[in-house]
C-alpha cells in the first residue's frame, strides 16, 4: 500500500542571478537537466562548456563550481488514499536549499547521505513545482573553515569542512571539478499506516557437522503513522542454491527482529577460492488484513570473515581469513571512476571490476577521498567474488569535530553501514585514509594544537556506529594504522602500512627494504595509453613537458620523479615515443618488483593493495587502467604478479633464490629449471630441482653459485621455469646490458574481429609491447611487457573492429622493446 514515483524528467537548470563568474552569453540561459546528473554534464550536453577532460579546459570551466545553480521541475500530484507523502533524495551534491511551490522545505549540506521530507502540507492537486538551489561548495567550505578555524589538508580548498567527495576539489591524480547537482535518484513516496525505514540483515554461518547452516538475523526499523495499531507482521523469506525456501513471521513491534535458519547453504568465496552463491532475501511489512504495506529485497551471501590483528612475535598481524582460510590479499585501490560519478552505471562498474578480476585481483579498497559507491558496485563485487574494504570518507586532512559536523558524520555513517552491510563482498570498515599518519608525521600537531582533529571519529564514533549497526564486521581505525596510538601508524611490523617514499624519494628497488605485515598503498606512475593521451591532449608539438601533457600530470614534480625513476635503469628517452614507452615499462617493473617481493614473504606479509586500479579522467597516474578504460602495460604486469601461482627470483642476503608462491587450494608439484644464458640463448649453467609447494604456501630454492654468478654481467641472464611459469633475472641494468638488436620476425594474420601477431626472435627481447591503440583507438592487445626468449616465439591477439595497417603493426613506434632503445629500432621481417 505504497506508491513510488521517480522524479527524473522535466528538469531544467539555470544560473542564479547576480553570478559574476558566469559568462555573459550564459547568464540568462535555461538548460535542460538530467537527473541523476550534475551541472557539468548538463552544460556539456548543451555544448555550453568545453570538455574539462581535454587540454587545459579544466581551468576555463572553473567558473562553473563558483556559481549558484537552480534546478526546477514541475510534476502533477493527486493525494489518493495515502496518509503520508514524502520527497526522498538519495543524493544531493551538496549545499542545497529545497523548495516546494515556493515554500522552503529544507537545507542540506552532505553529498554522502540521503534526505527524506514530509511534503503533504506543501503539495497541491495538479501541478507542483520542485526547485533546488545549489550554492558553491568552495565558498561554503571556506566559510566553515573561517568560522571554526583552519585545519591542515592537502589541497588548495578546505575540502575537510564539507561532506562532499574530497577528490572533486582536485587530487594528485584528479582534476578540480567542484560540481553540483542531483547526483542520485529523487522520488515521491506515498504510503499509509507503516513503512520499512531501514532493514539490516546479519548473515552468519553456524557449524552443524559437515552441513553449514545459514542464519540471518533481520533488524528492521519501522516508521508508523500510528504506533498503537495492532496486528502488523514482519515477514521474511529466503531462497537460493541448495535450500528449500524458508519463511518466518514476527510481530512488527517498534523495532522488530526476525531470524531465519537454512541448513545446507553454500558458502560464498572470493573468486580465486570458490563460487559466489547468492540468496534472495525478501522482507515484507504486512498489516492485520494481510496487505503488504512495504517490502525490501536484497541478495545476500554466507561466509565467515575474521581479521587477525593480534600481537605476535613480529609485531601485530593483519590477516584476513574467509571461511576459515587465511588468504594473501591481492588488492587494488579504487577511486571514483569518473570525476562526475553520476555517469558511472552498472555496466561500467561491471567492465572495470571485471578487468580487476581478470588481473587476479581479489580485494577492492574503496578509498576514503571518494564516495560510498552505488549498490550496483557492491552487487557486481558480490557476483564476481571480489572482497571489498570500505573506507569511511575521510582522507589526508584533519577534520572538525564541532557538534553540527559530527552530527552529519554520524548520520552519514549510520546510513552507509546499514545500506552496505547486506553485501557479502564487504569485509572491512576502515576509519580514514592517512589522517592518523598525518597527525604523527605531517606537522599537524603544531598547527592544530589542542583542538579536535578527527580522532574522535576514528577512535570513538565510527567504531561505535559499526558495533551497533553491523556488529559482524571488523572495524579498523585507519590506513595506515598500527592498532594503537602508542605505536607509529606506519610501522611496517604493525597492521597495514603505506609505502610512498619509494615513489617520492627513492628507486623502486627500495621496496625490498620493507617486509610489512600488509601494505595497503604503494604505487608508481606512468602516462595513459597513447590513444587516451592524444585524445585528451592536442599540443602542437607533443612532448613529455608540453603544456597539455603537464596539465594532465597532477602529482608534485611528477615528471621529475618519472625521469629520476628511469635514470638508474634505462637510457634517457630521445623523444616523446621513447618517454611514453619507457615510463610505462618502469611502472610495470616497479609494480612487479614490489608485489613479487611482498608475496615472496607470504606468512609475515599477508596482503598488497596496489595504488591504484582506475582513473577518473585522462591523466598520468599510478593507475593500471587509464581514464578511457584502456589497460596500460602495467595492467598485464599486475595480472602476472597476482596469478595464483607465482614463480619469482629474489635476493636473500648475498644469494639468489627461486621462490614458488602458491595461493591456490591445490598442491603445486613441479620441476624448477634454472638456466644461465647468453643473450643469444647459449646455455652457460643449469640447475634443476623437483619441488612440492603445498596450498597457500611458499617454497624457496637457493640458486647454486655456479648458476647465480655470471662471467659477464652485461651479457648473461637467468631464466627460471616451473611448468608453464617463467621468470628472468638480470645481472645489470638495461642501460648497461649488451642487448643485441631485436631482429624479430613478425607474422600478422587477419581474423574476424582482429589480428593474431606472432613474434619470433633468435635473441632475447625484453619488455616487448604492441601499441595497437596507436593505429586505432578501439584496438586492444591481450598482453604487454613480454620477454621473448632466444629462439622463442610469443603470440599476441589484437581485438579491433576495423582494419589496421599490418606493416605499421609490426614496426616502431607501435612495436617496441628495450633492445630497440638500447640499440636501434626494431627491424621487422614481415611474414604472411
Amino acid at each position: 500500500m505504497s506508491l513510488t514515483r521517480h522524479l527524473h524528467s522535466g528538469w531544467s537548470v539555470s544560473a542564479q542571478p547576480g553570478q559574476d563568474a558566469v559568462p555573459h552569453d550564459l547568464r540568462d540561459r535555461v538548460f535542460e537537466a538530467s537527473v541523476p546528473g550534475c551541472i557539468h554534464t548538463d552544460l556539456l550536453a548543451a555544448q555550453a562548456i568545453a570538455d574539462p577532460y581535454v587540454d587545459s579546459n579544466e581551468l576555463e570551466v572553473a567558473w562553473v563550481g563558483r556559481t549558484a545553480w537552480r534546478y526546477c521541475c514541475t510534476f502533477s500530484w493527486s493525494p489518493g488514499d495515502f496518509e503520508r507523502h514524502e520527497l526522498v533524495f538519495d543524493g544531493l551534491d551538496t549545499v542545497a536549499s529545497i523548495t516546494v511551490n515556493g515554500v522552503l522545505l529544507g537545507n542540506t549540506a552532505n553529498m554522502h547521505r540521503s534526505y527524506r521530507f514530509d511534503v503533504a502540507s506543501l503539495l497541491r492537486e495538479g501541478d507542483n513545482e520542485l526547485a533546488i538551489t545549489f550554492e558553491p561548495a568552495v565558498a561554503f567550505a571556506q566559510a566553515a573553515a573561517d568560522r571554526l578555524g583552519a585545519l591542515p589538508h592537502v589541497n588548495t580548498d578546505p575540502y575537510n569542512f564539507i561532506r562532499k567527495m574530497a577528490c572533486s576539489f582536485g587530487w594528485d591524480w584528479g582534476l578540480s571539478t567542484v560540481t553540483a547537482g542531483i547526483w542520485r535518484p529523487v522520488r515521491l513516496v506515498s504510503w499509509s499506516k507503516a513503512r520499512l525505514a531501514r532493514v539490516r540483515p546479519t548473515a552468519s554461518v553456524q557449524p552443524d557437522g559437515d552441513v553449514p547452516v545459514g542464519r540471518v538475523v533481520i533488524d528492521a526499523d519501522v516508521a508508523w503513522t500510528d504506533r498503537t495499531a495492532a496486528g502488523f507482521v514482519l515477514r521474511a523469506q529466503l531462497c537460493g542454491p541448495g535450500i528449500a525456501a524458508v519463511q518466518v513471521e514476527v510481530p512488527a513491534a517498534e523495532a522488530p527482529q526476525a531470524m531465519l535458519e537454512a541448513p545446507g547453504i553454500a558458502l560464498w568465496w572470493p573468486h580465486s577460492l570458490g563460487a559466489q552463491p547468492l540468496y534472495d532475501l525478501r522482507v515484507e511489512l504486512v498489516d492485520a488484513a494481510g496487505a503488504i504495506l512495504d517490502s525490501w529485497c536484497s541478495r545476500i551471501g554466507f561466509r565467515t570473515v575474521e581479521w587477525d590483528t593480534a600481537p605476535d612475535e613480529h609485531g601485530r598481524a593483519f590477516t584476513v581469513s574467509i571461511n576459515g582460510q587465511p588468504i594473501f590479499v591481492r588488492g587494488v585501490n579504487w577511486i571514483p571512476d569518473d570525476a562526475f560519478p553520476s555517469r558511472v552505471d552498472r555496466p561500467r562498474y561491471a567492465d572495470r571490476l571485471g578487468q580487476a578480476r581478470d588481473a587476479h585481483v581479489d580485494l577492492i579498497r574503496v578509498w576514503g577521498g571518494g564516495i560510498y559507491e552505488s549498490d550496483d558496485f557492491y552487487d557486481v563485487c558480490n557476483e564476481l567474488g571480489l572482497l571489498v574494504w570500505q573506507d569511511f570518507l575521510f582522507a589526508c586532512a584533519a577534520y572538525p569535530e564541532d557538534p553540527a559536523y559530527a552530527a552529519e558524520v554520524e548520520a552519514e555513517a549510520r546510513e552507509a553501514v546499514a545500506r552496505l552491510m547486506p553485501h557479502p563482498s564487504l569485509v572491512l570498515w576502515n576509519g580514514n585514509n592517512e589522517n592518523i599518519w598525518g597527525w604523527y608525521d605531517w606537522g599537524w600537531q603544531e598547527q592544530v594544537g589542542d583542538r579536535p582533529w578527527g580522532s574522535g571519529y576514528y577512535l570513538d564514533l565510527l567504531p561505535r556506529v559499526v558495533a551497533e549497526t553491523d556488529p559482524s564486521r571488523t572495524y579498523w581505525a585507519g590506513s595506515p594504522y598500527s592498532g594503537s596510538m602508542d605505536v607509529h601508524p606506519n610501522d611496517p611490523d604493525h597492521g597495514p602500512m603505506h609505502i610512498w617514499d619509494v615513489w617520492n624519494e627513492r628507486d623502486y628497488t627500495a621496496y625490498r627494504d620493507y617486509v610489512p605485515r600488509f601494505v595497503s598503498e604503494f604505487g608508481y606512475q606512468a602516462p595513459p595509453t597513447w590513444a587516451t593521451l592524444t585524445r585528451a591532449v592536442h599540443d602542437e608539438v607533443l612532448a613529455a613537458d608540453s603544456p597539455g601533457v603537464l596539465h594532465h600530470q597532477k602529482a608534485d614534480d611528477g615528471n621529475g620523479k618519472l625521469a629520476r625513476g628511469l635514470a638508474p635503469h634505462l637510457p634517457e628517452p630521445a623523444n616523446v615515443d621513447d618517454w611514453h614507452y619507457l615510463t610505462q615499462v618502469n611502472q610495470g617493473r616497479a609494480l612487479t618488483l614490489g608485489i613479487e617481493h611482498f608475496r615472496s614473504h607470504r606468512g609475515r606479509c599477508m596482503g598488497t593493495v596496489w595504488w591504484q586500479l582506475n582513473d577518473c579522467w585522462p591523466v598520468t597516474s599510478w593507475a593500471v587502467i587509464d581514464g578511457d578504460a584502456r589497460p596500460k602495460p602495467a595492467f598485464y604486469a599486475l595480472q602476472r604478479a597476482y596469478a595464483d601461482r607465482l614463480l619469482t627470483v629474489q635476493p636473500r642476503g648475498d644469494r639468489l633464490c627461486v621462490i614458488l608462491v602458491n595461493d591456490s587450494a591445490q598442491e603445486w608439484v613441479t620441476t624448477i629449471d634454472v638456466l644461465r644464458l647468453s643473450m643469444t640463448g647459449t646455455v652457460l649453467a643449469v640447475q634443476a630441482a623437483d619441488v612440492r609447494c603445498g596450498p597457500f604456501a611458499t617454497v624457496e630454492v637457493a640458486v647454486d653459485e655456479r648458476v647465480a654468478r655470471p662471467v659477464d654481467t652485461a651479457a648473461e641472464f637467468l631464466s627460471a621455469t616451473a611448468g608453464d611459469r617463467r621468470t628472468t633475472w638480470w645481472f645489470a641494468e638495461d642501460r648497461d646490458l649488451s642487448l643485441p638488436p631485436a631482429e624479430v620476425a613478425v607474422a600478422v594474420t587477419r581474423r574476424t574481429g582482429g589480428y593474431d601477431v606472432r613474434i619470433s626472435s633468435q635473441v632475447v627481447v625484453k619488455d616487448l609491447c604492441l601499441y595497437a591503440d596507436r593505429l586505432h583507438p578501439a584496438a586492444v592487445v591481450n598482453d604487454a611487457l613480454v620477454t621473448v626468449m632466444p629462439g622463442g616465439t610469443v603470440e599476441l591477439r589484437v581485438e579491433c573492429p576495423d582494419q589496421l595497417n599490418q606493416a605499421e603493426l609490426a614496426s616502431a613506434p607501435v612495436l617496441r622493446c628495450i633492445n630497440d632503445v638500447v640499440n636501434s629500432a626494431v627491424v621487422p621481417n614481415m611474414q604472411g
